[in-house]
């Protein structure tokens, strides 16, 4: 009966023994901090490790975690200009290794709280500007409510890492008519840009056709110089070989003699079609008649 009781007094004492031994020692992971209480009261902040308490008397209330936390928030307002828009904001914070006390026991809820401040801070600027300032200061708003909320949050243990304003969602009837103005913008842009191209083509294509022509023209009038220099010489020729003979006979001659040539090229050529020529010795007359009469006749107009 002894021997019972006195086993039963040591298996006791051993359960004892162990319990104050793994009652008094726990540990704290990295990037975490543990809040200790003794009797309910605060007593210390036990850092990441092993620690030791007293068993029974101190006890482990809570843990926090020191990692950058991020809450995705969406906010809802209007505009100067009467627009409705949805704004997307990524708050990054964590708490303060020196200040977790403050973290742990004056926030409840550190997310809702973050969110009222969020929503403070862009219902404070938003609605003074107009849709495309918001659009254009999306980095300034965020900076704006990083701002605030550093300085608000501080006292609450936690710090602001970074805040991003990930995008601004317009309504989407008003989305839909900016898209439309853009197009028509770029629509007008492209239009104006095609009738400048075309005025430059219409320009450049009556130069050269400009040009065109009075190079056709300078080389028609230097044909007809060099015909004219030419039958000059035949008649100049002519007439020291053949004595007596006028001018208007050589030229005649020589007129004639330019026609037959003239028929012959022409028939000699593959690619020549029919012609039907009056070639009477009375037409061939009138055609060197008129001439002479053209080349008289400039002759005549000459100053």
């Amino acid at each position: 009966m002894y021997g019972i009781v006195a086993s039963f007094v040591l298996f006791v004492a051993v359960l004892f023994g162990l319990s104050i031994v793994f009652g008094s020692f726990f540990t704290v992971q990295t990037a975490q901090v543990a809040v200790i209480t003794r009797f309910g009261r605060f007593l210390r902040i036990a850092q990441p490790g092993l620690n030791f308490k007293v068993p029974w008397i101190d006890a482990l209330a809570g843990r926090m975690s020191l990692r950058v936390n991020q809450i995705i928030l969406t906010m809802e307002t209007k505009t100067r200009d009467n627009v409705f828009v949805t704004i997307p904001i990524s708050v990054q914070n964590r708490v303060r290794p020196d200040k977790a006390y403050d973290a742990y026991y004056k926030l409840v809820d550190p997310t809702e709280q973050i969110k009222a401040y969020v929503e403070q801070v862009i219902l404070g600027h938003v609605p003074g500007m107009t849709l495309d300032e918001v659009f254009a200061s999306q980095s300034s708003i965020a900076a704006a409510v990083r701002k605030e909320l550093d300085v608000d949050m501080a006292d609450f243990g936690y710090e602001i890492v970074n805040v991003l304003v990930t995008d601004i969602v317009p309504d989407p009837k008003v989305k839909s008519a900016m898209n439309d103005i853009n197009a028509a913008q770029r629509e007008q842009v492209a239009a104006n840009a095609r009738g400048e191209a075309e005025k430059i083509l219409v320009v450049k294509r009556a130069e050269a056709e400009a040009e065109s022509k009075a190079l056709q023209g300078q080389g028609i009038a230097n044909e007809r110089r060099a015909i004219i220099a030419g039958l000059q010489e035949s008649i100049e020729q002519f007439q020291k070989v053949v004595g007596g003979a006028s001018t208007g006979e050589v030229l005649q001659l020589v007129l004639v003699t330019q026609y037959f040539d003239t028929l012959k090229a022409i028939g000699d050529n593959d690619r020549t079609n029919t012609l039907f020529l009056a070639h009477a010795p009375g037409a061939v007359k009138d055609v060197a008649d008129q001439i002479m009469n053209a080349m008289l006749v400039a002759q005549n107009a000459k100053p």
